[in-house]
């Protein structure tokens, strides 16, 4: 008989196997019901709904979200190819959300089949999938879009309704950009019929985000075909975040649409700027004071367990790991390390921009060293590879309990791009600080010290107002990341900007 370590041996092995054929969406029959009982009981597998599974962690507490927002689309995917082959697809609103590469975990997704009847399926954390049949409407020029069949972007935005523009004007803007040339939509405007609706929608939309010239082509053309065409703008806000924008990549459209949506809320919620300090020794001195209680704070805030004895140690160079094997070992230790060495190359990237040099070039070159210096310790301790602080992650990385995802590998360098181009450009530090600290956690760029990093970033852009080296709390610790949830998922910046004036008050 074998022992519960074999069989939780075996069962692991099975589980492999599937993961390696890129099996998100887990169902009852892809596993023996002995391998599926153990992997479910020590935590390996969770439910999703009857049936159906996706991997999870051990170490997860009851409640936890982080594997399922980890695995919503891959599961989704997974699930939708099982049911149905490639016979369906999704609405024109999952459709925008997949072509501009949405980071939000949508509360519904809808779907429509060829068969099968309506359906809606209860998924973890309150999501749901609602599924209904409608072979007239199943179009047969539905792409794959990371493995889900989707609307063209072409269509999405021909088949986008008032009501889109009006719920989701961040996605309809971004999409927009993503066209290059007006013949794409013209293709499926002249080809369906009743569109004329959305022809002069979409002559209005592009009139709205400065392409007058595509406007007038769509006028024109529909006036040849005979169709009677009414431009209406469908956009509510006020004035577009992307316009004329030259960026290609749905992510970096994103940030800078995000940056000029979000510029004034900052202004409105945060105080002036006192201006550049006169004494860069006094602002220094100022900026030593506060060591011991930003590092217990930013530490703890990220679960590291740290006295004021263990900074004062490190700091004092009281950290041999050659010599001591505690510290060889002591993760907190390491942190605490890494802390105290980035924070002193920190101090020499706000010395020059006290001296008046441009504060996202100074942070645009030096952001890599501060990650390196934070992760120096570990790397001298043999529990990370030197290649490790090579610079950004080359795989993704998820926020624990958060709905939204943050970017893949592949749209890093250009994001990154992008976040410092914006620092360059800004004229106010208010707004250089708290969208530069939200943008940088957004991203995600390193596998480990997103949130520290981004911490140091804020605090390098107050520096360029004169704002004074302002601490996170680690008491306030819930509020701090409820209100980056509040920006990442619901596109509300005024709670952050709100939280980080009230710590300056501090």
């Amino acid at each position: 008989m074998a022992s519960p370590n074999k069989k939780l041996a075996e069962a692991l092995r099975a589980l492999k196997r599937l993961q390696v054929k890129q099996h998100c969406a887990i169902e009852s029959g892809d596993l023996k019901d002995a391998h599926r009982l153990i992997l479910v009981e020590e935590g390996f597998l969770r439910p999703v709904m009857k049936g159906w599974y996706v991997c999870s962690s051990p170490g997860d507490q009851k409640g936890d979200s982080t594997a399922w927002y980890a695995s919503f689309w891959p599961f989704l995917s997974g699930y939708l190819k099982k049911r149905f082959g490639k016979r369906y697809c999704l609405n024109v609103d999952a459709s925008l959300l997949i072509h501009t590469q949405s980071t939000i975990i949508p509360k519904q997704i809808t779907v429509i089949t060829k068969e099968g009847g309506t359906s809606v399926l209860n998924l973890p954390h309150g999501n749901s999938l609602l599924i209904y049949t409608d072979p007239k409407n199943l179009r047969s020029t539905r792409v794959d879009v990371n493995g889900l069949q989707a609307l063209s972007l072409p269509e999405t935005l021909c088949r986008l309704g008032p009501q889109s523009f009006r719920n989701n004007p961040r996605e309809a803007e971004i999409g927009l950009s993503m066209i290059r040339d007006p013949g794409e939509l013209l293709t499926v405007l002249l080809t369906e019929e009743g569109m004329t609706a959305s022809a002069g929608r979409l002559a209005g939309a592009f009139r709205f985000i400065g392409r007058s010239e595509d406007a007038d082509r769509i006028l024109q053309t529909m006036k040849l075909s005979k169709y009677d065409v009414r431009e209406s703008n469908p956009f509510e806000i006020s004035i577009p975040t992307l316009t004329l924008n030259r960026e290609r990549s749905p992510y970096s459209m994103r940030l800078v649409s995000m940056w000029a949506g979000w510029r004034d809320a900052v202004l409105d919620n945060f105080p002036k700027a006192p201006g550049l300090c006169h004494s860069v020794e006094n602002y220094l001195s100022s900026v030593d004071e506060r060591y011991v209680a930003d590092a217990y704070n930013s530490l703890s805030i990220e679960g590291y367990k740290v006295t004021d004895e263990l900074i004062e140690r490190v700091a004092k160079q009281g950290w041999n790991p050659d010599a001591i094997q505690q510290d060889q070992k002591d993760r907190d230790t390491l942190a605490a390390r890494g802390y105290f060495q980035a924070f002193q190359a920190v101090k020499l990237s706000i010395t020059e921009i006290l001296m008046g040099k441009n504060a996202g070039q100074i942070v645009r070159s030096a952001h890599h060293r501060w990650h390196g210096e934070l992760f120096a310790p570990s790397v001298t301790a043999g529990i990370l590879e030197p290649y490790q602080l090579a610079g950004y992650r080359n795989g993704p990385v998820y926020i624990r309990n958060s709905m939204h995802t943050p970017l893949p590998r592949e749209a890093l360098i250009d994001a990154m791009d992008t976040l410092f181009n914006l620092l360059e450009q800004e004229s106010e530090p208010a707004v250089r600080a708290v969208l530069g600290h939200h943008l940088f956690v957004f991203i995600h760029p390193y596998f480990d010290g997103n949130g520290r990093l981004g911490r140091f970033l804020m605090n390098a852009m107050l520096a360029s107002g004169g704002y004074p080296w302002t601490i996170i709390r680690v008491e306030r610790r819930d509020a701090y990341l409820d209100a980056l949830e509040r920006a990442s998922v619901d596109s509300d910046i005024a709670p952050l900007t709100r939280f980080i004036s009230d710590e300056i008050k501090q």
